[in-house]
């Protein structure tokens, strides 16, 4: 059995549904569980509904939700035919879902509401293309990964029940896909899940790649595949750097090391169940499907090029104890469990003898939580509006170049990997 991951470019137009189902026909006598995310631009869409709505919007909030609702209608008529009024029947049935709680009032914390608006996305995406595969003769039938991916109650940021999910997997005949007399090609959704009490969850952003190594996992997958508009991982983002290059081999541990520095093309949590079973992860390209693309596995290779890593919009947060006494071991112990409380992960850390520096992305209130409860223990300083440049086995000089013109704020250096905090 495989596992495919088709993200939201691939999915954001009429012409890539298309172009999907046209790389689908190729395997459809294959045992198949495939991953589609949200189409496009609408978990960003569905943000501002629940932005709106949390903010006591609610006028708003339903015409933003409408706009998604139409984009999807709309998509949903060009598409099909056959199976047009069935489809509409369950996006009804969706659209009815969210906008029940939009006629609500916001009486829960704002991450409740965000996943369940936001999830909306992904469930709206596989509906429309399980129909259209089901109507060009690719047979599948598309679950509920609610039904499936079973959580706790983080909202926004839910953690995986692997015994009870693997119980649900087999309550739904996901292993015995290979002698099943319905569709092989099972069709779900990333990103979400829902709790004991049927609650939806999300699994942080970007976490689709993640849903689909759970399922690989779960499965003993042969491999997986994220489908991806570049031809496979490149060193760089090709949009920020022209010098950009192609990665055919990378190992899972310096995948690890990129998702960690914030390398947007693989989800942090994706590769450590692929890795634990060893299953193999190929980044491709739907709109080059020829070309063999990057492969994830164990193997190490030698001679990569610098790999380059952007984040922006970063906060540094200055902490000083109160009476100039050493940071010891109990007040950076209660800083790492506030971060903990906040599902804060620092970007970046010095300690001093009487300071700690913080690197976070800034997240307003999140900031405003942890500047709080470390006022207790600590004189906090903000300083806001920087750039963390991430270079693994740089070169000599070219630090130096990249941050020529620039003021330093702070900076690490190991044998492999450095670190520039820069205004």
């Amino acid at each position: 059995m495989k596992v495919f991951k088709f993200g939201g470019a691939s999915v954001n137009s009429i012409d890539r549904i298309k172009n999907v189902a046209g790389i689908l026909k190729e395997y459809q006598q294959e045992p198949l569980l495939i991953i589609i995310s949200a189409m496009g631009k609408t978990t960003n869409a569905l943000e501002k509904v629940a932005e709106a709505f949390f903010a006591g919007k609610q006028d708003e909030a339903l015409k933003l939700f409408d706009l998604v609702k139409q984009n999807h209608l709309t998509t949903a008529k060009f598409l099909l035919v056959t199976h047009y009024n069935k489809t509409l029947e369950q996006l009804i049935n969706y659209f009815t879902e969210a906008e029940w709680l939009l006629h609500d009032k916001p009486v829960r914390d704002f991450d409740y509401y965000y996943d369940q608006i936001v999830c909306v996305g992904e469930l709206l995406s596989t509906c429309i293309v399980s129909a259209y595969l089901n109507e060009t003769g690719i047979n599948n039938r598309v679950i509920d990964v609610r039904d499936v991916l079973r959580t706790d109650n983080i909202f926004r940021d839910a953690t995986i029940d692997w015994e009870e999910t693997k119980k649900l997997a087999g309550d739904l005949n996901l292993y015995s896909l290979e002698n099943s007399t319905a569709p092989k090609m099972v069709i779900t959704q990333g990103f979400i899940g829902s709790t004991s009490d049927n609650e939806s969850t999300t699994l942080g952003r970007e976490g689709s790649d993640f849903s689909a190594a759970i399922f690989a996992n779960l499965l003993d997958a042969e491999s997986l595949t994220i489908w991806k508009d570049v031809d496979g991982i490149m060193s760089s983002d090709p949009k920020k750097f022209t010098t950009a290059q192609f990665i055919s081999d990378l190992s899972y541990n310096e995948v690890i090391e990129m998702a960690y520095y914030g390398a947007q093309v693989i989800h942090p949590k994706t590769i450590k169940p692929l890795q634990n079973k060893n299953i193999p992860l190929y980044v491709r390209s739907f709109i080059n499907p020829k070309q063999p693309g990057t492969v994830i596995n164990s193997k190490t290779p030698k001679n990569l090029p610098p790999i380059k890593v952007i984040k922006e919009n970063q906060v540094l947060v200055h902490l000083r104890s109160h009476d100039f006494s050493f940071v010891g071991e109990k007040p950076i112990s209660q800083l790492y469990r506030m971060c903990g409380s906040l599902h804060i992960t620092p970007n970046l850390l010095q300690t001093g003898a009487i300071s700690i520096q913080l690197c976070i992305d800034d997240h307003a209130e999140k900031i405003e939580q942890l500047a709080l409860l470390a006022s207790e223990i600590f004189d906090v300083q903000l300083e806001k509006g920087l750039t963390l440049l991430t270079i693994r086995h740089y070169k000599t000089g070219l630090v130096e170049s990249m941050t020529e013109g620039k003021e330093i704020v702070l900076l690490q250096k190991t044998t492999e990997t450095v670190q520039v905090l820069y205004k």
